[in-house]
């Protein structure tokens, strides 16, 4: 088999199994359904493996795979481009899939939307990895939009639910707003470049470097500066970004697997993977990149503030996920885009872990997601503690697990960066660690730790009918916990094991460019003495105690001096209410957007319906025609002299109008 029909086979197989599953699902039962996709997603992975040791042996691809339409001088094609970045995005996306598909089993076990649900996270599977396998605009944007009608047919899959409509609508409007943006920034390529192929773009970039356009007349903008704030305002929808980070905490409302599969390593990752691959545009535009450290930054520290006050399990996790990617917009933001794939990279694997966690949590507490409700499971559920323990040790960046290693990168580069706003993003990535490491092991001591709460709770529901035990919480399934085994693997190893060929050997090569004058990564390089040294580094630096004291706290907070997070909520005051009130995004969405449509409307209908077309033209029409009517009836007397003396006039006129004098 020679290696285009593999490249084929990565995103097909995902496809043909979302279609077997979609369309033949009651005629292959749920065991077909799970084993076809399974099956599916596994062929693909196991080709991402070979193509990926392929990539490796020095071999890349770019080339069309046919040509879907001809306009004028321009081809619109699907292609792909198989380089080392593209290689490590579908290992990354076809390997959490796989965990995800086989969790799936447990997770999903009594729901009678079982085999569709395999099949969208099947189709969800072939759309990612069209995206990131992508060598040209067209399939970009194709692969971009198709994530995001899956996420939306996935967030709602629980159709009966009001929560799940709200939120699968909100996630699709608040992607439509990026994506208009990012649609622009496509325009805007063509427009000007002639082509929508990543290599012909990115090889006559340069001599755009210096051209304006005129946006506003007499007011002259960089043309290459214009087109990255575009591109990257698809990715703040994407990948949730401030202002247009709204959606993603809603997602909840789908079930867990979903939540690992969107908010780990497909569709919020796709975002900082299209930023990335457009390195050769944004290095020459520094306007372009401190717009996105800052907007980074801002989402790592604001919304690792709102993971705080969060009560529900998943959307703590859901916050994390906001403030990871935002830690990733910040290191591309500062040209260290190698550091933001590598923490793209391992936050894969520990929120997915971390996800999935929760959910067998959820699954033992027969869909409770309250944590205030859990409490003392870590006897109960020895496999789902210690696999959760090391997610939150990764998340938290503490030493030898992935997270540490990653994270410590991308606050070595923001630190070296020179750009404008990196000292404000250098900030917010230092305090984001202290309160990463608290929101995660208040997580962790409030679920498995600490008295028992759900017991009491049950009891005080059924205190007449059920007695003090009747909920006793057990271990997921096998198909629940060999996932979170097999994610805790790297989780553990894949930041030291990959930190240096990711960041210091030049592992990307000419996948990624950064200029000379922006290489923040360059300096980890060059004081490379190892991986225990960085480690002896890390441990000596302000973000490993950050994270220490974070944990800390949390252990004060929530197992020493239970009476504290209490006291802390009175006193906060105000602080507390904005923070429980998001800050207000969702009551301005519906204030000023939602509000604003619904009055807009609602004076269209008065203005353009009732009057215009109601008043003037249908009831109008007919007063007219009335109106007329009631004047005819008066010639219509009924007497002889009347109609004698109208024909008198009638004949008369006539005899004017054609006797001409």
């Amino acid at each position: 088999m020679d290696m285009k029909t593999l490249y084929l086979i990565v995103p097909l197989a995902p496809l043909a199994g979302a279609v077997v599953a979609g369309l033949f699902g009651r005629a292959i039962g749920r065991r077909g359904a799970h084993s076809v996709t399974i099956a599916s997603v596994l062929i693909a992975f196991l080709a991402s493996l070979v193509i990926f040791q392929d990539v490796l042996a020095g071999n890349t691809y770019n080339g069309p795979v046919y040509t879907w339409l001809i306009s004028g001088d321009v081809r619109f094609e699907i292609g792909f481009l198989i380089d080392r970045l593209s290689a490590l995005m579908m290992l990354v996306v076809s390997f959490v899939s796989l965990m995800v598909h086989i969790y799936t089993i447990g997770y999903m076990a009594e729901d009678p939307g079982y085999q569709r649900f395999f099949s969208y996270i099947s189709l969800f599977t072939f759309s990612m990895l069209m995206l990131v396998m992508s060598n040209n605009f067209l399939q970009l944007f194709f692969g971009w939009e198709a994530v995001g009608l899956v996420s939306y047919l996935l967030i709602g899959f629980w159709y009966t639910r009001e929560t799940a409509i709200y939120a699968n609508l909100k996630a699709f409007l608040v992607n439509r707003v990026g994506d208009f943006g990012f649609l622009l920034g496509i325009g805007l390529v063509l427009a000007w470049f002639g082509s929508l192929d990543y290599a012909q773009v990115f090889q006559a970039a340069p001599q755009f470097a210096s051209h304006t356009i005129s946006l506003i007349p007499g007011e002259a903008w960089s043309l290459l500066t214009v087109i990255c704030i575009l591109l990257f305002i698809g990715a703040m929808g994407k990948s949730a970004q401030f202002p247009l980070h709204v959606w993603l905490p809603d997602s909840m409302e789908g079930p867990t697997p979903i939540s690992a599969l969107i908010h780990a390593a497909t569709m919020v990752t796709a975002g900082i993977f299209m930023v990335a691959r457009m390195s050769p545009l944004f290095e020459l535009s520094e306007t372009a990149l401190s717009v996105v450290m800052v907007i980074g930054a801002i989402t790592a520290l604001f919304m690792a503030f709102l993971g705080v006050v969060q009560n529900d399990i998943k959307r703590v996790v859901a916050y994390s996920t906001l403030s990871q990617l935002g830690y990733m917009t910040v290191a591309l933001g500062a040209s260290a885009y190698g550091a933001a794939i590598f923490h793209l990279m391992t936050h894969a694997f520990f929120k997915a872990l971390l996800f999935l966690g929760a959910g067998s949590v959820i699954i033992a507490m027969h869909h409770e997601q309250d944590m205030r409700h859990m409490g003392g499971l870590k006897k109960y559920m020895p496999i789902t503690y210690w696999t959760a323990l090391i997610g939150s040790l990764a998340l938290a960046g503490i030493p030898p697990f992935a997270g540490f290693f990653s994270k410590d990168a991308i606050i070595e580069a923001v630190g070296a960066s020179h750009l404008a706003g990196s000292g404000f993003a250098y900030f917010a990535v230092l305090a984001g660690v202290f309160v990463t490491a608290f929101y995660s092991f208040r997580l962790l001591f409030l679920t498995f730790h600490g008295p028992e709460r759900f017991r009491q709770r049950h009891h005080d529901e059924h205190h007449h009918a059920v007695g003090p035990h009747s909920i006793e919480p057990r271990e997921s399934p096998w198909v629940v916990t060999v996932p979170l085994i097999l994610l805790a693997i790297p989780s553990v190893y894949a930041g030291w094991a990959y930190i240096e060929p990711l960041l210091v050997n030049g592992w990307f090569g000419g996948s990624i460019v950064v200029a000379s004058a922006h290489d923040v990564l360059g300096h980890l390089a060059a004081n490379w003495h190892g991986v225990l040294a960085f480690i002896q580094h890390g441990v000596m630096a302000l973000p490993f105690w950050l994270a220490l004291a974070g944990i800390a706290t949390a252990y004060v907070f929530y197992m020493v001096r239970r009476d504290l997070p209490e006291k802390v909520r009175r006193k906060a005051g105000i602080l507390y209410t904005i923070l429980e009130h998001k800050y207000g995004f969702d009551e301005f969405n519906d204030w000023f957007f939602a509000g604003g449509a619904r009055k807009l409307g609602g004076r269209l209908w008065r203005w353009g319906d009732v009057t215009a077309i109601d008043g003037w033209l249908v009831n109008g029409s007919a007063r007219l025609v009335g109106n007329i009517a009631a004047l005819v009836r008066h010639l219509q007397s009924g007497f002889i002299y009347h109609y004698a003396f109208a024909m008198i006039i009638g004949t008369v006129l006539l005899v004017t109008w054609f006797v001409q004098p």
